[in-house]
Order: C-alpha cells, then sequence, then structure tokens
C-alpha cells in the first residue's frame, strides 16, 4: 500500500497561482496537507493561503531565477520535513512556422524543462533530508501528452515536454537508490487560462478541478506514471506507435487543416 498522502504531508506546488496547480493546491487543502505555495503573482497566492493559514505558506518566486529560488529555499520545510514537490509550473506558446522566431523554442523550454530542473536545486536537498530521516519522499514533475505525437505548432511546446519527461525518467532512475519517487503526470487538454487561449479544437478537454482529482487519487495509489484522459492518451501513444511516414503524413495532413481553418476564420 502506498503511503503517499495517506496522512497530513508537508508538500510545495509551483505554478500554484492558476489552472492545475490552483487546482491542486485546492484539492490537498480540502485533505488537509500543509502546503507552501509558488507563483508569481502575489495576490493569487495570498487568496489561496488564505484557505487554510495555519497550512498554506505563500513563496512567491519565479521558477526560471535561480534568486527568486534559493530566497524560498527555507519555506519548503516550513512545516517540517518535505514529503512531496510537486512541480507544476509551465508555459505554452506555439509558433507560427510563416514567422519563424526560435525565442517561442526558447520561452518553452526554459520555463517548462530549465525552470523544473532549477527547482530541484532547492527541492532535492529538502527531500534527501526528508528520506534521511526514514520519511517517504515524492517528486512529481506535471509534463504533459503532447509529446507524443507531433502537432504542427507544438515544435516548442512539444520539444520541452519530451526533454522534461526524459528528465525526470533519468532522474527515477538516478534517484531510486536513495529511495525518492519520481512521478510522472501527462495530462491531455486541461481548461485553464493557457488552453483558454487556444484556436482549435481540444478533445476530451476535462476541467483543472477534474484534473486535480486525477493527479491526488493517482499519488495516494502510488502511480509513477499518471496519464489522463485515457481515451485521448491511448489515441496518441497509438497514433505515435505508426511508422513515421504515416505519422509524417498525417501530422502534415493536419496542419494544413489546422492552417487552412485558421485562414477562414479570420
Amino acid at each position: 500500500m502506498s503511503e503517499r498522502l495517506g496522512t497530513a504531508s508537508n508538500i510545495w506546488i509551483t505554478g500554484a497561482s492558476s489552472g492545475i496547480g490552483e487546482a491542486v493546491t485546492r484539492a490537498l487543502v480540502d485533505q488537509g496537507h500543509r502546503l507552501v505555495i509558488t507563483g508569481r503573482r502575489q495576490e493569487a497566492l495570498d487568496g489561496l493561503s488564505a484557505l487554510a493559514p495555519e497550512r498554506v505558506v505563500a513563496a512567491r518566486a519565479d521558477t526560471t531565477s535561480r534568486e527568486d529560488l534559493q530566497s524560498i529555499s527555507s519555506a519548503l520545510e516550513t512545516h517540517g520535513n518535505l514529503n512531496m514537490a510537486i512541480l507544476n509550473a509551465g508555459t505554452c506558446e506555439y509558433l507560427e512556422i510563416a514567422d519563424y522566431d526560435s525565442t517561442v523554442i526558447e520561452n518553452n523550454i526554459n520555463t517548462n524543462l530549465v525552470g523544473t530542473a532549477r527547482c530541484l536545486d532547492i527541492a532535492l536537498p529538502a527531500l534527501r533530508r526528508t528520506v534521511a530521516k526514514g520519511q517517504p519522499a515524492t517528486l512529481v514533475i506535471v509534463s504533459s501528452s503532447a509529446w507524443w505525437f507531433p502537432f504542427g505548432r507544438a515544435e516548442g511546446y512539444g520539444a520541452s515536454k519530451a526533454a522534461l519527461t526524459y528528465f525526470a525518467h533519468a532522474l527515477r532512475a538516478d534517484l531510486a537508490p536513495e529511495g525518492i519517487d519520481v512521478v510522472v503526470v501527462s495530462p491531455g487538454f486541461v481548461k485553464t487560462p493557457l488552453t483558454d487561449r487556444n484556436d482549435f479544437p481540444m478533445p476530451f478537454l476535462v476541467s483543472a478541478e477534474d484534473a486535480a482529482g486525477r493527479i491526488v487519487k493517482g499519488l495516494r495509489q502510488g502511480r509513477n506514471e499518471i496519464a489522463f484522459p485515457k481515451r485521448f492518451t491511448w489515441t496518441l501513444k497509438a497514433l505515435g506507435a505508426l511508422p513515421q511516414g504515416l505519422i509524417d503524413r498525417m501530422a502534415a495532413s493536419m496542419s494544413r487543416k489546422s492552417r487552412n481553418e485558421q485562414e477562414t476564420s479570420g
């Protein structure tokens, strides 16, 4: 039986000020856990900490900034030994190939991959101190299912999430001897302020609250891979297993259709 979240735990959550991070924060507060929440918007963090001021500490930081993260490092153990870090902060910027700009790639990589990696500068020492005291420690990295199929315009976002997932799986191998679990979360489309900007159909869209429920349930069950919704993720995995030539033709066809729809609506 999994020991995760079975009793009141001390948890750090990044990207907590909106979307999935906010919903996960609310779910864990309702279950009695003690949280340190991080995001860029102080007002949003303060609103969440007001849900349970004695159990929720707001620690504002930009996860791409080493200085910001170092400034909140001591806050991670405000409630005691850190049992879990949920690294959820991320962004999504799409590339318009006719106006190619490598800055789009850089922004996705910097926030989704480098920002997550920098969080480990302060999370990993805290999790190691927890393990040294004989307590369970879990690192949760929120990636995406997008990288399983090469969607047009998603060069930057998909590449960042593919790299992030590889990073997480390699960490799982390296940290296993230390007793630190690494969990990878791969959501499909979730209704958040980021996806509200999307100008294309999003099949099997789920609410942030639904996503949070699935994540928390998966953690409690001791799962190291949490992917949802199943119909969407299974479809992407099946498509990704096709011969590369067929994948290329399908991806190109979908990209042309998307461009035509944009031109028609414009």
